[in-house]
């Protein structure tokens, strides 16, 4: 085998203490990445940074909550604190909720938005100050550059794709995360390469949230909204972390330094239907 795709590069993971982003982490780890494990979850990111320390690599547990806008610089400080340089953020963290369209409160899209939107905004923000102060002066200078100083990567969802009568907040917040990717690739270009991935059915905790909440609304049996769902993709199955997480290390390597700006669908065909 050769050197590792992201051999000596740090990477921040936004809830990375279970589901997508846990399996983000540990493949980044497995890629040759220093990883930040950052999640409010701490026990279960310890479990992460655990697991990746006993495969031989490097990872540092970060606290963060996310509805915290202040706090969110001190993420990209701990890194560069601990590991000298930032090269990678994947925003995977965000929080779900089912709710008919006439029922949503203004607290609920608060919540949501506040999380899924805005938290991202300003974590790119301090992520791509870090990443473009490394960028060497003379290639500052130029203009110009032959291959990536950075990578961003951003969740989006299956969901921001289209209308969601049972998730508007939802939805139009993984709808913003498409813009914002593109406005960042845009602003950050030539230097940074941002892009986004949208997961379609992934059974995690939020996905289970998604279906008892579905199923409540429904009057469907618990799992049935979640069965339906997976008979209507393509390729027959739903995705898994570890799919979610080797798109995310192709577009954090050498492979994407030509890609910018694009959300790549990771759903198995479901949005061909």
């Amino acid at each position: 085998m050769g050197v590792p795709r992201l051999d000596g590069q740090v990477a921040i993971v936004t809830g990375a203490a279970q589901g997508i982003g846990r399996g983000v982490a540990l493949r980044l780890a497995a890629e040759g990445a220093q990883v930040v494990v950052a999640d409010r979850a701490i026990e279960l990111a310890e479990g992460t940074a655990a697991e990746i320390r006993g495969a031989g690599g490097q990872a540092l547990v970060h606290p963060i909550d996310l509805s915290r806008i202040g706090d969110l610089p001190g993420l990209v400080s701990a890194a560069v604190g601990r590991f000298g340089r930032l090269d990678i953020l994947v925003n995977v963290a965000g929080i779900l909720q089912t709710r008919p369209f006439l029922d949503v409160t203004e607290e609920d899209w608060d919540r949501i938005t506040t999380v899924n939107q805005k938290a991202l905004v300003f974590l790119i923000q301090a992520a791509a100050r870090q990443m473009l102060a490394q960028v060497p002066a003379e290639v500052r200078a130029a203009n110009a550059c032959s291959r990536s100083y950075g990578r961003i990567v951003n969740f989006s969802s299956i969901s921001g794709r289209r209308g969601r009568p049972l998730q508007v907040h939802y939805a139009a917040s993984k709808a913003a995360v498409i813009s914002v990717t593109q406005s960042a690739a845009l602003a950050f270009a030539p230097f940074l390469n941002v892009n986004a991935v949208s997961p379609g059915v992934v059974p995690t905790a939020m996905w289970e949230q998604n279906d008892r909440e579905k199923s409540r609304i429904l009057g469907l049996p618990p799992g049935k909204s979640l069965q339906d769902f997976i008979e209507r993709i393509p390729l027959r199955r739903a995705g898994t972390p570890q799919d979610m997480a080797g798109a995310v290390a192709f577009l954090c390597s050498a492979d994407a330094d030509c890609i910018t700006g694009q959300t790549l669908n990771v759903d198995g065909g479901f949005e061909m239907n």
